[in-house]
């Protein structure tokens, strides 16, 4: 009997290699890699993708920086600041998602990558 909550599927482990390597490298990779990914290649509907993408950013996220903490590539202090924030931002996030169209997702989503890479860009 199939488990339908759990489907091993090599496609999504090789997009998992992916954006594994590409976090690792750059520190980004869940939402910038993911949802696009989710949406266009596993064909995920918009609001399920970004939350999918960060739930998947937990495991990126742990697995990257065991690596930096254990050869001391981080700001302790700095992290803790930040967490902070980011578990107030990540509440208010994922309450204003639920409220909130796939349009507007996918064009508020699309603009913040474009305003970002101009700026690493230039």
């Amino acid at each position: 009997m199939k488990n339908k909550h759990f489907n091993f599927n090599i496609k999504n482990t090789l997009i998992g290699i992916f954006t594994g390597f590409v976090n690792g490298i750059f520190g980004s990779g869940g939402g910038t890699l993911l949802v696009p990914i989710l949406n266009n290649i596993v064909k995920v509907e918009e609001h399920k993708s970004h939350a999918t993408a960060l739930a998947i950013i937990i495991f990126l996220s742990g697995a990257s920086s065991v690596i930096y903490i254990s050869k001391g590539t981080y700001d302790i202090s700095l992290t803790i600041q930040v967490a902070i924030g980011s578990i107030i931002g990540g509440i208010i996030g994922a309450k204003i998602l639920c409220k909130v169209t796939g349009r507007f997702l996918r064009i508020s989503f699309g603009l913040i990558m474009i305003i970002a890479s101009l700026r690493m860009v230039f």
